[in-house]
């Protein structure tokens, strides 16, 4: 007949493998964090100067155009609508 040894775990191996799962946990969370805030800034960055093409091919007809760089695409993927009115407004004081 088979008889079947069933050892218990020490009680300091269960305290770190539950320590070691926190700390895995926490370090996860720190860097999915700023991850998730990098690609939600390159998306901005990307429809921000899609607005700005936008803009600048209606506004040619007119004589109105923003300069397409980093800059202007994050204020207008921040922003919106009103960031692109404020380069506007911007570049007309400036001249």
């Amino acid at each position: 007949m088979l008889t079947l040894q069933v050892q218990a775990i020490d009680f300091n191996v269960l305290i770190a493998f539950v320590f070691a799962a926190l700390l895995l946990y926490v370090i996860a969370r720190l860097l999915l964090v700023p991850i998730r805030l990098i690609v939600k800034l390159i998306g901005n960055v990307f429809i921000g100067g899609f607005l700005l093409v936008l803009f600048n091919l209606v506004g040619s007809l007119f004589g109105l155009n923003v300069g397409i760089n980093v800059i202007t695409a994050l204020v207008v993927g921040f922003l919106g609508v009103p960031g692109l009115v404020m380069l506007i407004f911007i570049q007309g004081i400036l001249g």
